[in-house]
């Protein structure tokens, strides 16, 4: 019997620099260690089935992280979970473990939009930065360019706003799709900020349904 897992986990700060394709290797060892019976694609080079929604940018942390996974046999959930959370390395919490049905369409072709948290310091809170974001969202396009080709930012661009309490941050909802994706750091430059001086966090993946 194969069953489809779906997975949400935390990317925390031990795991801050390791990009997506790193991360399917620490997940394939991380079922290895956990002795669980991974389900393989077939074909001359089977690989685990393991499928991941979406790359997060290098740089930041997470708390929405989501896997797919298929395993052979009729294990109960909870004890797929412990033997995972005894398994998994620093950087790496489950936050929720559910069976979803094998026909459901992948996970990296339902992911519409992510959902970015930015806590700002003092020195990110002047009025020329907020002006700097009053403007951005006023525009009907922005230019720039990503591996030498220019695209257009501002469309991918859903929402912008800033949270004072408890404390400033700045809440952003980004297009998330293949070919059309918009990147926290990208916004970020624009306002004026350091992407990699404030602490930015992915909170939420928004798919579309079933």
């Amino acid at each position: 019997m194969t069953q489809r897992i779906r997975l949400t986990y935390q990317k925390g700060e031990e795991l801050r620099y390791t990009g997506n394709l790193d991360m399917h290797k620490v997940w394939e060892r991380t079922f290895r260690r956990a002795a669980l019976p991974l389900a393989y694609s077939q074909g001359f080079h089977p690989q685990p089935r393991l499928n991941q929604a979406c790359p997060l940018p290098l740089g930041f942390t997470s708390t929405c992280e989501m896997l797919d996974f298929w395993l052979e046999g009729e294990l109960a959930l909870e004890e797929f979970r412990q033997r995972l959370e005894a398994a998994v390395q620093p950087g790496i919490t489950i936050s929720e473990m559910r069976q979803v049905a094998l026909n459901l369409k992948p996970l990296q072709t339902r992911v519409v939009s992510s959902v970015y948290g930015i806590e700002l310091t003092d020195e990110y809170l002047y009025s020329d930065n907020r002006q700097k974001l009053d403007q951005l969202l006023e525009k009907e396009v922005c230019l720039r360019e990503r591996r030498g080709k220019p695209y257009d930012l501002r469309p991918l661009i859903e929402s912008i706003k800033l949270i004072d309490q408890p404390r400033p941050t700045l809440e952003m909802t980004l297009k998330t799709m293949p070919g059309a994706t918009g990147r926290p750091e990208e916004v970020l430059e624009e306002l004026g900020i350091p992407p990699y001086e404030v602490d930015v966090v992915r909170t939420a993946l928004l798919l579309t349904e079933e």
